[in-house]
């Protein structure tokens, strides 16, 4: 049977040792290149904000002088480049790798899929890209916020196309691992209609409730408890990135808005006609149990690099589908890659 990549075992040990260069040192792209570089990975950064990149190096680590000279470095290293900007600034950004990394292993930390890879095909067609998307955060942003363990037990979605290079795929994935996250493999069109459900309609309904809560005056703020302050916490994102991150994923997120209207709008008829909410409250029950039933019943994986590459991703698209979670390599690619099962992910 034909292996997955050229051979298995010196792809996952070159993906374990693989350089990173970190574009963009806000919440996300400032804790990744903590991660890396504290699981022992040559990681350096760099930031269009100067007063970033000053507080990054002060903070003791690698943060190149440019975002130019940080993708030479990556260039010239065959290092993974991680684009940690916001969607609004990807196509400048792709610029830069197209002029100075022009054939890397790319991969991103963006909220939505689909768009970020329509972006790369138009702007830096010639790198070898593979999206991800870290399903973590805080309603914090900037280096500051950033943290060693923001990763640590979350998802990390890995963009599972056809067409994926499965060299830049381990990548990824062996990254994601190295950061203490778990990985689930998704098509991009999956991915960004899930969360379209489960992130972008939260913070517009987080938006909402927030500005309602606040024309009540003083009084409803004052008393204000769990279930507000629970149900508006990411209405303290900045609204620029939440307004980049819902308006990129346009379709998806209009389709939700308007299951969540009708829901919303049968309420209320409910309400106004017979005084009763049961039937939406019983359906948000329901569905909060069948979030908690999904969490305890979740499959963790380990990725054996075995197959064709149409079954290996094929494979993979399914663990995610089905709720699984890819949490390491089998004792037998470790084996192919280390000579030793004893290798941590």
């Amino acid at each position: 049977m034909e292996a997955v990549v050229e051979s298995a075992g010196a792809t996952l040990a070159a993906a374990q040792r693989r350089p990173v260069c970190v574009i963009g040192l806000g919440l996300i792209g400032g804790s990744l290149l903590r991660a890396a570089t504290d699981a022992g990975r040559s990681a350096w950064g760099a930031s269009a904000s100067t007063t970033t990149a000053e507080k990054a190096a002060a903070d003791g680590y690698d943060v190149a002088v440019s975002v130019d000279a940080a993708l030479a470095r990556a260039a010239a290293e065959d290092a993974l480049v991680v684009l940690a900007v916001p969607l609004t600034a990807l196509d400048d950004v792709l610029a830069v790798v197209a002029r100075e990394a022009p054939g890397c292993r790319l991969t991103d930390v963006t909220s939505v899929k689909g768009p970020v890879a329509e972006a790369v095909a138009r702007r830096a067609p010639a790198t070898r890209f593979v999206g991800g998307h870290p399903m973590t955060g805080t309603e914090f942003s900037g280096w500051d916020a950033g943290s060693l363990q923001l990763f640590h037990e979350k998802v990390w979605v890995v963009a599972t196309e056809d067409d994926a290079d499965l060299e830049v795929w381990v990548d990824v994935a062996a990254l994601a691992l190295a950061c203490g996250a778990v990985v689930v493999p998704a098509a991009a069109d999956e991915h960004d209609l899930a969360v379209a459900r489960i992130s972008h309609l939260p913070h517009l309904l987080a938006a909402v409730l927030a500005s309602v809560g606040a024309d009540g005056g003083e009084l409803a703020l004052a008393l204000a408890a769990g279930s507000f302050t629970d149900g508006t916490r990411v209405a303290a994102t900045r609204p620029e990135l939440t307004a980049a991150m819902c308006e990129g994923n346009r379709a998806a997120l209009l389709s939700s808005l308007d299951d969540a209207l009708g829901r919303l709008g049968a309420a209320r008829g409910s309400l106004a006609s017979t005084g009763g909410l049961l039937s939406t409250l019983t359906a948000g029950h329901d569905g909060r149990e069948a979030l908690d039933v999904a969490r305890r019943a979740r499959r963790e994986v380990r990725i054996d690099l075995e197959g064709t590459p149409a079954e290996f991703l094929e494979a993979m698209r399914e663990v995610g589908r089905t709720g699984g979670r890819v949490i390491g390599w089998t004792p037998e690619a470790l084996e192919a890659a280390f000579g030793s099962e004893d290798q941590e992910p």
